[in-house]
């Protein structure tokens, strides 16, 4: 199965987590789970796929998964995160999630 799929399925089933620092991240872009839920329902892509370094993960070279949507208001939201098995069923857990700025609210 596309691995965006299996990402989307999770996102609509509520089999996702957040790591503090993605609430944190989403507390100051002021985006709500529903935002984070909604624009990984409406990518249309994987951006990019990355291999964990991070001694502190599961398993070494996990792969992250970057993805980047439109919320249904069209606020632009990058997530990033890995798909994991807790208790036997996957959960996609998000590391990173944030508004990413667009020219309009620079100015």
């Amino acid at each position: 199965m596309d691995v965006l799929l299996r990402i989307k399925r999770l996102a609509v089933r509520g089999q996702v987590r957040f790591t503090e620092k993605a609430r944190e991240e989403m507390e100051v872009d002021d985006i709500g789970v529903t935002d984070v839920i909604e624009s990984i329902v409406n990518a249309q892509a994987i951006t990019k796929t990355l291999r964990s370094r991070s001694s502190s993960k599961r398993r070494s070279g996990e792969k992250l998964y970057v993805i980047k949507g439109f919320n249904f208001e069209g606020t632009l939201i990058y997530t990033k995160g890995a798909i994991v098995r807790e208790a036997k069923r996957e959960i996609f857990y998000i590391f990173v999630s944030a508004k990413i700025a667009t020219f309009d609210e620079e100015a």
